[in-house]
């Protein structure tokens, strides 16, 4: 049982990419807090070793598997061309997307281009020119632009973008989304 919960919690972490509350943990794997404590330590003592890549870090009651700090320089070096680059058409029509259709899930910005946009959207997460958004009402992630974003085009709000009030609204877009919402109200590709 241990083992198990071990595994899922380390998948867990993985696959989320972001931190998770010490609640939900005990939630999700229908455990006590103490339990989940003790599965936090042994993940700890796996991973935080001066040679692992991976750690495993716990703030404000939460925990998030990180990258090693030492290997931060690294890091830095590897995805400098991905933060100070210029943009990727296909990154730069996501970017407009959001922008325009604000919130939108990755489900709709998917439907919309054609392709899978999940390293588009890591991409832009990075560079701080959109942010996730938990929607609670359907559990889903939302993204929309950041600050940066409109800083960076010398904007004060969406609504300054060119055909903004048009293209926010369009019906055909509008009728392509929702044709593909079926009976039980699940979206489909």
């Amino acid at each position: 049982m241990d083992k198990e919960k071990l595994s899922q919690l380390e998948s867990l972490f993985f696959a989320l990419a972001k931190p998770i509350s010490i609640e939900n943990i005990n939630k999700t794997l229908a455990i006590s807090l103490e339990k989940t404590k003790e599965l936090l330590a042994r993940i700890e003592e796996k991973y935080n070793q001066e040679d692992s890549g991976i750690h495993l870090a716990i703030n404000n009651q939460k925990a998030q598997f990180v990258t090693n700090p030492k290997n931060g320089k690294f890091l830095r070096d590897y995805f400098k061309d991905e933060l100070e680059g210029e943009l990727s058409k296909p990154s730069l029509e996501a970017l407009t997307i959001i922008a325009y259709r604000q919130p939108i899930s990755k489900e709709e910005l998917e439907q919309i281009r054609g392709v899978n946009c999940s390293l588009i959207l890591r991409n832009l997460l990075i560079r701080g020119y959109i942010e996730a958004n938990e929607d609670k009402n359907s559990l889903a992630t939302t993204y929309s632009v950041t600050m940066e974003f409109l800083r960076h085009l010398g904007l004060t709000s969406v609504s300054e973008l060119p055909d903004f009030d048009k293209l926010n609204s369009d019906d055909n877009l509008r009728k392509l989304l929702e044709e593909n919402v079926d009976k039980d109200g699940e979206k489909s590709l």
